[in-house]
């Protein structure tokens, strides 16, 4: 009996250290919580969880559409962060979805797979949102070439592996949503997990590889190294005092995209830290501010025709 309890106290004591290595999610006060026009499974029999094995999932996507008068086509498929031990559905999903609607653009939040050591899980469902929102453009009154993505920290991970790693989808394929492409047509990326390196975030690296991952897998997430020229452009923000996450993340990703000249813009925040000050505050501000000004700028947000 004594060695079960000494059993049971060492694994507590490992999970409780697992998940202090996660970005944790700044505490706010609660907010009422908006209501998604639609809720779509994402598999609708079983999802693929690599290497040819499959199981069956309630990974979904929430749909919140602005109003049609404001509606300029364009959506935004969002990855809450979370360490891939978890996700934070409230202040880096709905509340980002009812900011985005009220700017005319669709919110699109992912309730992806966590991975487990499952590397390919959350990049499956990402890819899959993209195509569902392109299946969906003419009843969600969006326009299939103003389809991004962004996600917040470990989120943000997941953002950039979808915008780095795509394909045209399959012709062939029996399901049409697989037929589509799952390419982002631009991101943006808040304090952002980029590499899976010493200079990226061990727990968010453990919970996507596993504890002691082959260097090549942990090159193929480290996101910087998978820019092209096919790479879809990029906002970036991120707190230069961010202790969790290193601004290096971004700071590398821009440099990455600026080699292969894809359109990046990189807002260095002062301050922050990890969380903006808990989604709230100047610099929470001024990353929305820049971001919509970007998607202007690049032509997103005009009225759709």
């Amino acid at each position: 009996m004594k060695n079960v309890s000494a059993s049971l106290i060492l694994i507590a004591s490992l999970c409780g250290t697992i998940a202090a290595e996660q970005p944790a999610p700044a505490k706010t006060a609660p907010r009422e919580q908006p209501a998604p026009a639609a809720r779509v499974l994402l598999w609708p029999d079983t999802a693929p969880t690599g290497e040819g094995a499959r199981e069956k999932t309630d990974a979904s996507i929430s749909v919140f559409l602005p109003s049609k008068d404001q509606a300029t086509g364009a959506a935004l498929v969002i990855c809450p962060g979370g360490g891939y031990g978890g996700k934070v559905l409230t202040h880096e999903g709905s509340y980002i979805a009812a900011w985005l609607n009220r700017h005319g653009i669709a919110g699109i939040v992912l309730d992806y797979r966590l991975p487990q050591g499952r590397h390919s899980v959350p990049l499956s469902d990402a890819q899959r949102a993209i195509r569902l929102a392109r299946a969906h453009a003419e009843a969600w009154g969006l326009q299939a070439d103003r389809i991004g993505i962004m996600g917040f920290s470990a989120g943000g991970h997941l953002a950039s592996t979808a915008g780095t790693h795509f394909n045209a989808g399959d012709p062939k394929a029996a399901d049409p949503v697989e037929r589509l492409s799952c390419r982002p047509d631009f991101m943006i990326l808040v304090y952002p997990v980029i590499r899976l390196d010493a200079l990226g975030h061990k727990g968010t690296r453990t919970n996507l590889l596993g504890p002691d991952p082959k260097p090549e897998l942990v090159a193929f997430y480290s996101n910087d190294q998978q820019v092209s020229d096919q790479t879809p452009p990029a906002y970036l923000a991120h707190a230069q005092d961010d202790k969790v996450v290193p601004p290096s993340n971004s700071a590398s990703f821009r440099d990455a995209l600026k080699a292969h000249h894809v359109p990046v813009e990189y807002l260095e925040l002062p301050y922050g830290n990890h969380g903006l000050n808990g989604y709230k505050g100047p610099m929470w501000d001024a990353w929305q501010k820049g971001s919509l000004e970007w998607l202007a700028k690049l032509g997103f947000l005009a009225p759709k025709k």
